[in-house]
């Protein structure tokens, strides 16, 4: 804690530098994008002189870094700031900042709720963070949620969080230009802008000579990266910037996120297979099984195309595995529409799902010109139907990796045992297995035993080949 408590809201004449605020903390919910962000606003803040705190009961700034990509993710937020309230109550003059996307979307709804809110910072305001915290200090709120065509914050290290020095979360682009019309992305984070390569592969490779075995390259749709020069030349696309990355090191393992229907190349796929360190495993949204209902969506492919992109990856990087997002009940969703979803999933036997209901985000096209008129009851069903019938696809993905031995980056111990360890092969399936000599960061050959509905189980295997 501070030496002495400096006064804010008390005295609002009273005036503090950011370091005299001492410990920051920070929550962070949403998307692996956000968990990038945070980093960067650590950095941005440890520089003015914070320190972040894992312990909210010494904080003098507490942040939250939002999503705003369902209701329940704003629901939980504002939750939490109930709870940031009482904290205030109990030490006043801490200061409270939403940051992110929610921030973007609900500025005024949030500063409205002023006895608990003092800084709203949107998704391209973490270098103003620090100003933004002087200025609440004077009893003012501190607001900054102006977007930026520039702002990749490509010249700051992120602080790594955690104790996983093993993997990282490397982001290579900021926005979207999809503007699929359940979506608010493009509203709260702005347009596509990509980061320059140069920055890029200076960040891995600091990376890799800090002893991380992992990256993922991280962007609202990484397919749309590109680089241009002065003259609007384009230098660099995603294909030959992954590539690049890869070369780096070959005990680097590549993963990216997240990638497009309409984007994905067969430039991206043959990339992907010329390299055994660039993960065997994609995901690829498909939202919707019925081409009515993904033009509804504005999500610029068919059914049809989408299915097309999945043969070519199974074509061209054999057992690659794919994951997807699927979306129960969107605005006038029939039986039949929903019936194409559930004989897509077959056709295209995802490894794995994120499944929702629909839920109508106020701001988007869906939100202002479509009906949400799908019974609560009937997306309830439907979404519970997808997720049987997904959960007997990755059981059966599951069975079928028995016998088999797999190439496991160890990531952590096992939460249940510090004599297990955790990881992941390279087509992103979760493994624990016997720690015997092995420590975090170390590749295991790891041969199959059994599996529970979440994760294979295996023991490691010296004298057997990897299935990489």
């Amino acid at each position: 804690m501070l030496k002495e408590k400096p006064v804010n809201k008390t005295n609002p004449a009273a005036h503090v530098t950011p370091a005299e605020y001492g410990r920051v903390y920070i929550e962070t919910f949403g998307c692996q994008m956000n968990v990038s962000d945070s980093q960067v606003a650590v950095s941005v803040l440890k520089k003015k002189g914070l320190e972040v705190t894992d312990n909210i009961g010494e904080a003098d700034v507490i942040l939250v870094n939002t999503c705003s990509i369902r209701e329940n993710a704003e629901k939980r937020v504002w939750g939490r700031l109930q709870v940031f309230a009482g904290e205030k109550k109990r030490r006043p003059g801490v200061i409270v900042g939403v940051i992110g996307c929610m921030a973007e979307r609900l500025k005024s709804q949030l500063l409205d709720n002023s006895a608990t809110v003092d800084i709203v910072a949107g998704p391209d305001a973490y270098r103003k963070l620090p100003e933004l915290i002087e200025e609440a200090s004077s009893g003012q709120q501190a607001i900054n949620v102006l977007l930026s065509r520039e702002e990749t914050y490509a010249d700051i290290e992120p602080v790594r969080s955690g104790k996983n020095n093993v993997t990282a979360f490397v982001s290579i682009m900021r926005g979207c230009n999809n503007f699929c019309s359940y979506c608010v992305v493009p509203f709260t984070r702005g347009r596509e802008r990509s980061r320059a390569p140069s920055t890029i592969l200076g960040e891995v490779r600091t990376l890799i000579e800090n002893g991380y075995k992992e990256v993922t390259l991280l962007g609202q749709n990484v397919n749309s990266y590109r680089w241009t020069d002065s003259q609007g030349d384009e230098v660099m696309d995603f294909p030959e910037l992954i590539e690049k990355v890869a070369l780096l090191s070959p005990d680097l393992r590549v993963r990216f996120s997240t990638s497009h229907p309409k984007d994905i190349s067969d430039k991206l796929l043959y990339t992907i297979a010329a390299h055994k360190n660039i993960c065997k495993h994609i995901h690829l949204p498909v939202q919707s099984g019925s081409s009515r209902i993904l033009k509804l969506m504005n999500r610029a492919y068919t059914r049809e195309s989408y299915m097309e992109r999945i043969n070519a990856v199974k074509t061209i990087i054999p057992g690659c595995t794919v994951t997807t997002d699927i979306i129960a009940g969107f605005c006038s969703e029939t039986e039949k529409d929903h019936q194409q979803t559930i004989s897509l999933i077959k056709e295209a036997g995802f490894d794995f799902a994120f499944m929702f209901k629909y839920s109508e985000r106020p701001g988007t096209p869906a939100g202002d010109k479509l009906t949400d008129d799908v019974a609560e009851e009937v997306k309830t069903r439907r979404l519970n139907e997808i997720i049987e019938l997904q959960n007997s696809l990755s059981a059966e993905s599951k069975k079928n990796d028995l016998g088999k031995v797999y190439k496991v980056l160890a990531e952590s111990f096992s939460k249940k045992s510090e004599n297990e360890l955790f990881g992941r092969t390279s087509h992103n399936k979760s493994a624990v297995f016997p720690k015997q000599n092995y420590q975090p960061g170390d590749y295991v050959n790891v041969k199959i035993t059994g599996h529970t509905s979440a994760t294979l189980i295996g023991c490691p295997e010296k004298t057997l080949s990897p299935v990489l």
